[in-house]
């Protein structure tokens, strides 16, 4: 309510200004704006073309900017600065590398897993040097299919808590299952257990201030991420926490892509079914997990939670079933971490690439990678949902789908419901779970974070959903999509000239 009331302040404002000012519209101020953003263009051109980005990115800035001068300078003002995002994450980004070395270092060495195979080695190295977390042959993992699962599983191990429970989500509703979490969390709190809860200002924009007060007087922590005081002027609107994290005591912790909300319960008329995917771990790869939520914690509150009763869990399981890595990523980050993984994970595949993803607008590497491994004979398998929830991501999507089919890669629409899920298999051994999106938001703009899986039964799971989903969706056929009308195509293409920005 408060963002709401923010931003029809600011428009109140404008249009009060613009009415009182419109006289003058007409003569010299109308000039001296024009000259202006004319200056401030050409200026924001050249420092584009001098960053030395990518040159599809340059172009597509030059292209909206020499366009729609008006309109492109704000979006740059808004999303396009990278000079911005090293300057507001760079002491985040160095304090967290310091806490990694100092508290992960005597565990960080590389492990080599007896099932691991020579040339999926390299994969190890990488994820070991950009995430700076280590693997973990010591941790139990368990694949949480849908909405009912998740939930399920995440309320009986908050009712568990005796000590902490942490909680970082991207969006978190006030209905019935955000009423459930308050109450549980309220219960909780008033039993003496510490509850930190980080929830993200814009993505958790609606959530009500009595949902927010009401757990503050109960004394759980509510901290919003990021906040935006006047959202038309600030860029960091554009850098969310687009993470979901669920630590408990120390020794449970959840991590997916399903948010606090009814229409992951396949509650909302419009979607339907929603399909997703959650890993609940317990063990040794949670103080991983755990690291990551106290250093978002420290960014926002300067508070410093690493004690004994937060960073030494109790390890629960041991056996040798595989490796489990927690890599966070973000625009704190000097190198790309979780577009890195993902490349380096398909250009690894000797037999198969299955991709589920809702939101696919890969960058030129990632699509390279697909083509050239269906093109060499690999199974690449793209899992797409059927039904938009965002329409620009979607037919931006869609709009890559010809060159896809063309290299022989198969694409499947679910059909069941909403798909929702973000998963990567390779072979049939290595897999990705987590919040980041196949898409430019994930892999640039926002923090989120990606349990790897080496050679687990949780990634047996994996390919058997894979194949239930397969059965549950429509595969697309090449011809028939070259049909489409013309319209389509068109907003596809108009769609992917922004693919660059999204």
């Amino acid at each position: 309510m408060r963002n709401t009331l923010q931003v029809l302040i600011f428009l109140l404002l404008l249009s009060v200004f613009l009415f009182f000012t419109k006289s003058y519209w007409e003569g010299w101020l109308l000039g001296f704006l024009s000259l202006l953003i004319t200056c401030s263009v050409i200026f924001i051109a050249f420092v584009i073309s001098l960053e030395n980005r990518r040159p599809a990115q340059t172009l597509t800035w030059l292209v909206v900017l020499g366009s729609f001068p008006l309109v492109g300078f704000f979006f740059y003002i808004m999303f396009g600065r990278n000079y911005r995002k090293q300057r507001l994450f760079k002491k985040k980004a160095m304090l967290d590398e310091q806490m990694f070395l100092k508290y992960e270092g005597q565990r960080a060495s590389i492990r080599q897993t007896n099932e691991l195979k020579e040339h999926q080695q390299p994969l190890l190295r990488l994820a070991h040097r950009l995430g700076k977390s280590p693997i973990s042959l010591s941790t139990e993992t368990k694949v949480l299919t849908n909405g009912e699962e998740t939930f399920a599983a995440i309320f009986a191990e908050l009712e568990k808590a005796t000590h902490h429970i942490h909680l970082e989500y991207y969006i978190v509703r006030h209905d019935d299952v955000g009423q459930r979490l308050k109450d549980i969390l309220i219960a909780k709190a008033k039993k003496g257990v510490h509850v930190r809860f980080l929830y993200d200002a814009v993505g958790s924009w609606k959530l009500s201030k009595a949902y927010v007060q009401e757990l503050r007087e109960a004394g759980v922590e509510m901290v919003p991420f990021s906040p935006v005081r006047l959202p038309f002027l600030n860029n960091k609107i554009n850098f969310r926490n687009h993470r979901k994290i669920i630590v408990v005591d120390g020794t449970v912790g959840f991590v997916g892509g399903l948010n606090i909300g009814d229409e992951y319960l396949g509650k909302n008329e419009y979607f339907g079914f929603w399909r997703d995917t959650h890993l609940w771990i317990r063990g040794e790869a949670v103080r991983t997990l755990q690291l990551i939520f106290l250093q978002d914690w420290y960014y926002m509150t300067g508070e410093t939670l690493l004690t004994l009763n937060y960073l030494s869990p109790t390890l629960t399981f041991s056996g040798d079933r595989g490796g489990v890595q927690l890599i966070a990523g973000g625009p704190d980050q000097e190198w790309e971490v979780i577009k890195h993984l993902f490349f380096a994970m398909i250009t690894s595949a000797k037999q198969s690439i299955w991709i589920a993803s809702p939101y696919f607008i890969p960058d030129e590497d990632i699509l390279t990678a697909l083509k050239v491994a269906a093109l060499s004979g690999i199974d690449v398998r793209i899992l797409a949902p059927k039904r938009p929830d965002k329409k620009i991501v979607f037919y931006a999507s869609r709009s890559y789908f010809p060159e896809l089919l063309e290299a022989g890669i198969d694409i499947y629409e679910y059909n069941k419901g909403f798909l929702h899920s973000k998963i990567i298999v390779v072979d049939g051994e290595l897999a990705s779970i987590g919040t980041a999106n196949m898409d430019m938001r994930s892999f640039h703009l926002n923090f989120e974070v990606n349990a790897f899986l080496y050679h687990t039964e949780s990634t047996k799971k994996l390919v058997e959903d894979f194949l239930q989903d397969f059965l549950d969706s429509e595969r697309i056929d090449y011809d028939a999509f070259k049909k489409r009308p013309f319209s389509i195509r068109v907003v596809e293409s108009v769609c992917r000239l922004l693919s660059p920005l999204l």
